[in-house]
């Protein structure tokens, strides 16, 4: 929102610094971003005259004698299409400086002596976006009374200043300069000055030349009003200049005016030429699937029921709230103009603005909301401005379809709310006097306060809001600084986060990167890589098919990872994932899931499954770890993926993925696990114990054993085990053999077997003690010792 200084002085009696009400602005809610003045870094730029003009031959350029109030007239080279004798213009001396810091020197072209420069608009700094379309394409030519040798910047406006503010969506009040002029005044404590209208309407009625009505829920009212024999031409300078000034490009008298109160108003409103009407009624309605209509962009838009549409013997000739119609447009031949004012739904405005991507200022307040009580007003302005400016005579009375007024919203607060939400001690006097600048009416009872908030403050519904007003009006500097009394608390990690946190340094230092995989997949692959069926839990409204279902396993997610690599040439991977997946038990008292903490791992290229059992266990060391056989995952290898026992109860798998599955993610062989990160921490030890490293050495025995060939390798450790050898510290297996000199149901087994006393060395009746009480117990289990 751009504004005005000028126009805002009209209305609130201040005479401070611009930069000085933008930082007061800023810090009391509406955030001003910048400041500017389009004739700061210009200089020697005057009026000028043409006195006479000639073509240069075989060129566009044209040898122009300027008086500029020098001693004579200069001479000037120029190649604009609209340079004539006669016209006053814009003249940038040698040594001026222009738009972008460019230096004008005396110069030669085309052999021709130039002393200065006739500027364009644009030239000094106005976007192209801004410029009347008459002069796009050339020199900006100067009212007949601007005085030869003048400055030009007081005759185009650029002596004023321009706020560029930035609305929030709750403070869409601003975005009108009423608005913005009610908030200043409150502010500096003034009051607001708006100039009444004077409307002379003719006897002719309105309702005699047309009739409203409103056929559609989104429309909470409907206002025109007739202004016949006008006179559509170009709009005095000032407001030519005062709409530049905050990015509007003046168009016509007529369309200018309802720019102009688009603004000043933040009311949206139309202009339609009545003469093109093929009917003397207006309908509000829906539009209905398949109608075209052709906007003043010259662009055929298809509607939809969706869409919101003014319509004459039953055609659409404007897109509500946002974009008129080309067959009922304001042309030079007009000559008698209906005026609209309405209130449309936002909602109805936004999605058909988003639609068709036609976002503008109207449409935009629309969305936002605008003053419901002005309506009339600004109907009333528009049409007598237009009588001022365009001629003509405004019919009497406004053809509406309901006499929609607005009430005010009482909102009740006390004097110990808002200190102490403030943390203040405000007198009751003090808080009124604060409302009272705002505007607001209040009525006090004791402590109790009710405050009557008009119209134009749509964002104040609750205490809340009345807190804000008197807190950034009263001042946020002003309010006591206290730091928050925290006592003697001590911050800690909780188990769980701690846990977390040694999980990443683990897997980190084993050669694992971290990954973070989305928490939403596809009802298919939520469900993999889990033994147990649980409800899925959908979004409601997904923003792809791909992102739908919240996850029962991390797995699915880290092996799309992993096909994202290897699609790149990454071959060697070792990747981890610490996150949530969600189940839903069916015991939930809210119907929402159950967060459950994982961590899974995945590896491929240079590995096997004793490297992801490795780090299995290197993160589980300190834990009573066994691994069994799994067969019951349906997405995992059947006979390479054991299970994770901890202290007797599973936590998680470690295994081979499936080669179906692999397939399917269009990966290699590769190995995963997962594992609950809530068993791992019930099962974790409080505290380890430090044993002293051993002095004496230790003694490792090989011993082979020949099974049947669907014995498992947990069922040998128990036996060993079980044995109760207290100097037995460590068994590992290092072969499985099956081939010759086996028989077929039969496989060789070896392991390695670590003695050690951490009083004494070992002696060999020791050892060999040990050993044969390990082989009796293997022998009693039916196995047989090579």
């Amino acid at each position: 929102m751009l504004v005005s200084y000028k126009w805002l002085k009209e209305y609130v009696d201040i005479d401070v610094p611009a930069a000085d009400l933008a930082e007061k602005m800023s810090t009391s809610g509406i955030e001003v971003e910048g400041v500017e003045s389009r004739q700061d870094g210009l200089k020697s730029i005057v009026v000028g005259e043409v006195v006479s003009c000639e073509d240069i031959p075989e060129t566009h350029l044209h040898l122009c004698q300027v008086n500029t109030g020098d001693a004579g007239p200069r001479q000037i080279v120029c190649g604009a299409p609209n340079v004539k004798e006669g016209i006053k213009v814009i003249v940038a001396l040698p040594g001026a400086r222009i738009a972008g810091n460019y230096k004008i020197k005396k110069g030669k072209m085309r052999g021709y002596e130039s002393l200065g420069m006739i500027c364009s608009l644009g030239e000094l700094g106005f976007p192209d976006s801004v410029v009347p379309k008459e002069y796009a394409d050339g020199i900006y030519i100067m009212p007949s009374d601007a005085k030869v040798g003048d400055d030009v910047f007081k005759y185009i406006g650029m002596d004023d200043e321009v706020l560029e503010l930035s609305i929030t969506p709750n403070r869409a009040d601003a975005l009108s300069m009423r608005g913005v002029a009610h908030e200043v005044a409150a502010i500096y404590d003034k009051k607001v000055n708006f100039p009444s209208i004077e409307l002379k309407e003719d006897d002719k009625k309105t309702s005699d030349e047309i009739a409203v009505q409103v056929d559609s829920a989104k429309s909470k009212t409907y206002k025109s009003r007739i202004i016949e024999d006008v006179k559509v031409g170009p709009s005095p300078l000032w407001l030519q200049n005062l709409l530049m000034n905050i990015g509007v490009r003046p168009i016509s008298n007529v369309v200018d005016v309802t720019n102009y109160i688009l603004m000043y108003f933040g009311q949206p409103m139309h202009a339609f030429d009545l003469d093109t009407f093929k009917e003397r009624k207006i309908l509000v309605r829906d539009a209905r699937d398949g109608e075209k209509l052709t906007t003043l962009d010259d662009v055929e838009r298809e509607l939809t029921s969706d869409d919101l549409v003014i319509t004459v013997a039953d055609k659409p000739v404007a897109l509500a709230g946002v974009m008129g119609g080309l067959d009922t447009e304001i042309t030079e031949k007009s000559t008698n103009v209906v005026l609209e004012a309405a209130l449309f739904d936002g909602a109805s405005i936004r999605k058909t603005s988003q639609k068709f991507n036609l976002r503008s200022e109207s449409s935009a307040r629309f969305e936002k909301g605008i003053n419901e009580a002005d309506v009339t007003l600004a109907l009333d302005t528009a049409a007598a401005m237009i009588a001022e400016l365009a001629g003509g005579k405004v019919l009497n009375g406004v053809v509406e379809s309901n006499d929609y007024k607005p009430q005010s919203v009482d909102v009740a607060i006390t004097l110990t709310k808002i200190n102490s939400s403030l943390g203040t001690d405000l007198t009751i006097d003090q808080v009124v006097a604060i409302f009272d600048q705002l505007g607001f009416e209040t009525s006090v009872d004791g402590e109790n306060l009710v405050v009557t908030i008009p119209p134009r403050r749509w964002d104040i519904t609750i205490e809340a809001d009345l807190v804000e007003e008197v807190a950034r009006i009263y001042g946020y500097d002003n309010l006591p600084s206290t730091l928050p009394n925290a006592g003697n608390t001590i911050g800690e990690l909780t188990p769980m986060q701690k846990l977390r946190r040694d999980t990443r340094t683990v897997l980190e230092g084993a050669g694992l990167t971290e990954v973070i995989s989305y928490a939403l997949t596809t009802p298919e692959k939520a469900s993999q890589f889990t033994k147990v069926s649980t409800e899925l839990v959908s979004l409601a409204m997904p923003m792809s098919e791909e992102r739908q279902t919240l996850r029962n396993s991390i797995i699915p997610g880290m092996l799309d990872i992993v096909n994202y690599n290897m699609a790149r040439g990454n071959s060697d991977l070792a990747i981890y994932e610490v996150g949530n997946v969600f189940v839903k038990f069916g015991n939930e008292d809210d119907g929402r899931p159950t967060e459950l903490p994982q961590v899974a791992m995945a590896f491929t290229g240079n590995t096997d499954f004793y490297q992801a059992k490795g780090v299995v266990e290197t993160l589980l060391q300190d834990m009573d770890l066994r691994f069994e056989k799994e067969t019951k995952l349906e997405d995992m290898h059947p006979g390479r993926t054991a299970r994770v026992i901890v202290s007797g109860k599973e936590i998680g798998f470690v295994g081979q993925v499936h080669p179906a599955v692999a397939k399917v993610y269009d990966i290699p062989t590769t190995y995963v696990a997962s594992l609950d990160l809530t068993g791992i921490l019930e099962n974790k030890p409080e505290q380890v114990v430090f044993t002293e490293i051993p002095k004496f050495p230790a003694v490792k025995r090989d011993l082979a054993l020949l099974v049947n060939r669907d014995t498992e390798n947990q069922e040998v450790l128990d036996i060993i085990y079980s044995a109760k050898v207290k100097l037995l510290k460590n068994v590992s297996i290092f072969d499985v053999y099956t081939g010759e000199n086996v028989p077929t149901d039969k496989k060789s087994l070896a392991y390695s077997l670590t003695f050690q006393n951490p009083e004494q060395t070992l002696t060999d009746e020791e050892i060999n003690s040990a050993i044969n009480k390990i082989v009796k117990k293997l022998n009693e289990a039916g196995f047989e010792v090579r």
